[in-house]
């Protein structure tokens, strides 16, 4: 456990080389990190170098956010240097997946001496209302079941939020077959919609699309071809507006694909690390 102001942000680091280590932000916002573990990637990279995944406040082990609280973007950056310095890094490769995209280019914008290298991987866009979901082309019978399955939540169902989650998780992948064995590793991963709820509304006053072509250091922006969550278009886009980024898409992954192709998406970090 670590100090970020007030509250405790829990910290777990993997691997013990000596050099930067890749800091690990996962998306949600909401989720605690335990979901990317549904990987052996990170056990793979961690093989050169510390790979270190966090908590962020309000989810997992950290401390809970109560509803009322003011949960904010500012607070979030503010937890994510705590991380790098609790590291004992000045620089990290920083890597965001889905929400943590979208918290990572802003903690890029306030602290880019503190980046080595940075990858954005399915994230949301810059400006957050701009994200391109696609569900609703693609799974119309899935959203109409979460609908009804949010009303039961909203009355204190409270398995109602376990099922609304699988069905969600269940529509990310590109291969059935990797979406039937994440959900039997664990489709029913902690969630906070009290952190959501708190962030979704803060971040409508931003918009980042001014602060990515300042970005001058080596950039790394990753989608899942079939990413049914964040339409490829939305990385693309962030692509665009980075200087000499690089852009790779990942031809057989939805949403998660250090999940679905974790070789390719190891050789794909380390050659961009090792530049």
């Amino acid at each position: 456990m670590i100090r970020s102001g007030p509250v405790s942000l829990y910290l777990e680091v993997r691997g013990l080389g000596t050099g930067n280590p890749l800091l690990v932000v996962n998306g949600g916002p909401g989720f605690g990190h335990d979901y990317v573990h549904c990987s052996g990637a990170w056990d793979v990279l961690a093989r050169k170098r510390r790979v270190a995944f966090y908590d962020q406040r309000g989810t997992g082990r950290s401390t809970p956010v109560k509803a009322g609280t003011p949960c904010t973007l500012a607070q979030q950056i503010d937890d994510l240097d705590a991380v790098r310095a609790a590291l004992g890094a000045d620089q990290v490769d920083l890597l965001g997946h889905s929400w943590g995209g979208y918290l990572v280019m802003a903690y890029a914008a306030r602290h880019p001496g503190h980046i080595r290298h940075l990858m954005i991987v399915d994230s949301a866009a810059p400006k957050w209302s701009e994200t391109e979901f696609i569900f609703k082309y693609i799974f119309p019978e899935g959203l109409e079941k979460q609908s009804g399955l949010q009303f039961a939540e909203a009355f204190g169902d409270s398995n109602a939020q376990k099922q609304d989650l699988r069905e969600y998780f269940g529509m990310l992948f590109y291969d059935t077959a990797h979406r039937d064995e994440f959900l039997r590793r664990g489709g029913d991963y902690a969630y906070s919609q009290t952190v959501n709820a708190a962030l979704g509304a803060d971040l409508e006053k931003y918009d980042l699309n001014p602060e990515l072509p300042k970005f001058r250091f080596p950039t790394l922006v990753v989608t899942g071809r079939y990413d049914i969550n964040v339409a490829p278009s939305t990385a693309w886009k962030i692509h665009q507006k980075i200087p000499n980024s690089r852009f790779v898409a990942f031809e057989k992954s939805g949403h998660i694909p250090y999940f679905e192709e974790p070789d390719l998406f190891v050789s794909t970090i380390e050659d961009f690390l090792a530049h």
